[in-house]
């Protein structure tokens, strides 16, 4: 009788200390990457004439977007740039070696970045109200394209010039390859000539938009010359100008567009980068007037290519999901480009991780640490104490599973090779404002060959910046709301 009371007793005490308490699971379905080769695509997809696009009237202000708007939401066919490339004999193992190689330059650019903390000239531009409809384009992997993620495809000038274009929340002014080209990389289309559009206009020394450049210059014909570096040696450098940019039957006029005539770099494949970041001449911020100071995007699994989800980017108010959660969007007093949040820790198995700690995020006054959320890293990095505490909590939930060999910069894997469905513990980032994202398992775990070894997709960082990639944002809405200072979390995003 009294075994009998003690025992009660020991299991009362196991269930309230949370012993008892079963980890949260989830099931991963077994995809190994795929073994066959790239497909090419047809480009008819993403290239529109002008008597598809619709005209809007040209404000008069040098940096207004606020035109008349079309009158429906646009909305583009996706593609993965997967199938666009020229390399036939290319499969999705070797490309995905590849890009966890440009990951590290990648990452090492944010971190260069960060670690100048550059002063901003001033504040971000005030963020108005949209005063129209809005529109949306297809965002497709760039994968194949070795820069960047992943691409849109607009038209640059009158009449529009199609080409693809880095979608990069980490930099800021738009930019495209140019000529005359005294060194340009290889891309998919002709390089933009600005002789042959009626709307391209050249910018001068004097004028308010060169002034509001980080690194700027004068030639001789007083016209005002830009150049942006990057951390891995890439560089883009030409004249300022400003140009007509059109979404398939949207036109926007008047962007302040970096038009390269010597570039160099990771960026082969795509004509150059529209920049999605928090600065003064960033294409959002440039934009804010007409899809007031909103945008959102969500990223299909690259590594498939038979997803029948589209990634898409949207500006304006119907990029704001109802079902998003929202945290606060943190400013950098040194740095205005990046996106940051305020990360407070991390759940594994639907325990918090207590090895992580909030301080390990924090932002401080001088510009140092803090975390940021950009479309360009695939690689989640965390600071190395959050990265340790976060590994050994995901491999005590996996015990079960067998191990296999590290990868590239993968410490924890496994062979999974012959299943079909492996349950695995649950992770959920927690963000200030109550803001719980949870991952699905595939944005975790992932494959890395066509064997059937998966790798825990996070990684440490020696640097104090902590940057969440988009392997772990796949399938979730990401919301920029600048006007609003927040981004928001959308489960299910994509459909």
């Amino acid at each position: 009788m009294k075994t009998a009371f003690f025992f009660i007793l020991i299991t009362a005490f196991l269930f309230r200390s949370g012993f008892s308490k079963q980890p949260n699971f989830q099931t991963l379905v077994v995809n190994p990457l795929s073994s066959s080769k790239l497909q090419t695509s047809n480009l008819d997809d993403f290239s529109w004439s002008e008597s598809q696009t619709l005209t809007t009237t040209e404000s008069t202000t040098e940096l207004s977007s606020s035109a008349a708007e079309p009158k429906s939401i646009l909305t583009l066919n996706l593609q993965h740039i997967d199938s666009l490339t020229s390399e036939e004999d290319e499969t999705h193992e070797s490309l995905f070696k590849s890009r966890l190689q440009r990951d590290e330059a990648r990452v090492s650019t944010l971190k260069s970045m960060a670690g100048k903390a550059r002063s901003s000239h001033g504040k971000n531009a005030t963020a108005g109200r949209g005063n129209g409809k809005d529109f949306s384009a297809s965002i497709i992997s760039g994968l194949a394209q070795g820069s960047g993620e992943y691409f849109t495809r607009l038209g640059v000038g009158t009449p529009p010039r199609y080409a693809y274009m880095v979608l990069d929340t980490g930099s800021d002014i738009p930019w495209i390859q140019c000529q005359p080209c005294r060194k340009c990389y290889s891309q998919t289309d002709p390089i933009f000539n600005p002789s042959k559009s009626k709307s391209y206009a050249g910018v001068t020394c004097n004028s308010p938009l060169c002034r509001k450049l980080d690194a700027s210059g004068c030639n001789q014909k007083k016209s005002c010359l830009y150049q942006v570096s990057y951390g891995d040696g890439s560089f883009t450098f030409g004249e300022l100008a400003t140009e007509t940019f059109t979404f398939r039957g949207t036109k926007i006029p008047k962007i302040a567009l970096g038009c390269g005539h010597d570039n160099e770099g990771l960026f082969v494949g795509a004509a150059g980068i529209l920049g999605l970041g928090r600065g003064r001449l960033s294409f959002p911020t440039q934009s804010d007037r007409r899809f007031g100071g909103k945008f959102s995007y969500c990223l299909v699994d690259r590594t498939s290519s038979t997803s029948s989800k589209p990634s898409s980017v949207v500006f304006g108010e119907s990029s704001v999901s109802k079902s998003a959660v929202f945290t606060r969007m943190l400013q950098n007093p040194k740095l205005d480009t990046f996106y940051y949040v305020g990360l407070l820790g991390i759940s594994v198995g639907g325990v918090r991780v207590s090895g992580i700690r909030s301080s390990f995020f924090k932002l401080d006054k001088a510009g140092n640490g803090g975390v940021i959320i950009d479309s360009g890293t695939s690689v989640t990095r965390l600071t190395r104490p959050a990265y340790t505490a976060l590994r050994d909590a995901f491999r005590v939930g996996t015990k079960g599973l067998k191990s296999a060999p590290g990868f590239s910069l993968f410490d924890t894997c496994y062979d999974l090779s012959g299943q079909k469905e492996v349950k695995v513990p649950t992770v959920v980032m927690h963000f200030g404002g109550g803001a719980d994202v949870s991952l699905p398992a595939a944005n975790y775990l992932i494959p890395v060959d066509t064997n059937g070894v998966f790798c825990f997709a996070f990684a440490g960082t020696t640097g104090g910046l902590s940057i969440i990639g988009n392997i772990q944002q796949q399938g979730i809405r990401v919301v920029f709301d600048r006007a609003g200072s927040r981004v928001g979390f959308s489960p299910r995003g994509c459909a």
